[in-house]
């Protein structure tokens, strides 16, 4: 059974609001989840501004080469950094997006809340802390001490 902290649904925090296993559901369900997707929505909307506002922030390479022709390389150099760091920035967001995308499409599909590795229910304050949060603590532990290993 999961039970919803009271900043999401206004009741008193042992008040179980959803069973996976057929228990108590309705309104104080729908309530927390509505909470949910409404972070989550919000944060697709942040996350892709901000990717549309990084993409846009691209100068073309004639505007970038114009200049002194002393100190070239390092012109060059500092325009290869400048690139690295917003080529990773962009694939942060982009992983941020895509982790936003699936606990939306979990929330359609009903799953939302459920590990997608052992689907074990997820410990509410994880999923208020990080409402795309798709892993339970045990099974992100195990997926960051294989990481480490590799």
């Amino acid at each position: 059974m999961i039970t919803y902290p009271s900043a999401l649904n206004g009741q008193n925090r042992s008040q179980p609001i959803l069973s996976l296993t057929g228990g108590q559901e309705g309104k104080e369900v729908t309530t927390g989840f509505n909470l949910f997707r409404s972070r989550l929505e919000s944060e697709h909307k942040h996350l892709t501004r901000e990717l549309k506002q990084l993409k846009a922030s691209v100068r073309p390479v004639e505007e970038r080469r114009e200049g002194s022709p002393f100190g070239k390389r390092e012109e060059e150099a500092a325009e290869t950094f400048e690139l690295e760091k917003r080529l990773a920035l962009e694939k942060r967001l982009g992983d941020q997006l895509a982790e936003v995308e699936h606990a939306l499409h979990k929330l359609e599909e009903g799953t939302y809340g459920l590990c997608d590795i052992c689907g074990q229910p997820i410990n509410p304050d994880r999923l208020e802390a990080l409402p795309q949060a798709n892993l339970c603590l045990s099974c992100k532990a195990k997926q960051a001490k294989n990481a480490k290993g590799k």
